[in-house]
């Protein structure tokens, strides 16, 4: 079994900073990219990246967890949040899919776009360009991919939220006063 420290700290306590500044990061990264064309062509492999990164820190956060919940005495507010942590599984899985199927899309288009000619540059070589189109098909999956990104987000953030509210509570409810102690 893996030792999960790091400088003396559990491993779980660090990760998950990583996963509440990531996965609202890559929530809003996604839909960036689905919904604006321009962002699509240069942040859909960062985008993919940190998406499937978030999926290698998820699963250690889970397992840094599991680890140091064998270490703590029992209490019903560490069993609430270990109860919740891998509620973000199936959410991480839909981001880093949709992530997945937004590069194939920007591969696609780009790939597009490269074997187009410039109007002017045609003209003056006395080629012609058959006027622009627009693909209803495309428009479609876009339109899915920016709701399904939307739905994934959210679904996502609010997740991460409520497990990490309920990991703050198991480590801070009542152990701090209210009011300053004397020093």
């Amino acid at each position: 079994m893996l030792d999960f420290q790091f400088a003396g700290l559990p491993l779980h306590v660090l990760l998950v900073h990583v996963m509440i500044v990531g996965v609202p990061l890559v929530a809003i990264l996604l839909v960036v990219v689905c919904a604006w064309p321009a962002a699509r062509r240069v942040l859909w492999l960062p985008t993919l990246l940190g998406a499937l990164l978030l999926l290698g820190v998820m699963n250690l956060t889970i397992e840094a967890g599991k680890w140091l919940q064998a270490r703590v005495p029992e209490a019903p507010l560490i069993e609430a949040h270990t109860a919740q942590g891998e509620d973000i599984i199936p959410w991480m899985i839909g981001l880093a899919t949709i992530a997945a199927l937004v590069g194939a899309l920007a591969i696609v288009e780009n790939r597009e776009r490269r074997g187009r000619t410039d109007p002017e540059v045609a003209a003056n070589r006395g080629m012609s360009v058959p006027p622009s189109r627009r693909r209803p098909g495309r428009m479609a999956i876009v339109a899915l991919l920016l709701i399904a990104s939307l739905g994934a987000g959210a679904g996502a953030v609010w997740t991460i939220v409520q497990i990490g509210e309920s990991g703050t509570r198991a480590v801070w409810e009542g152990s701090f006063s209210d009011q300053p102690l004397s020093g």
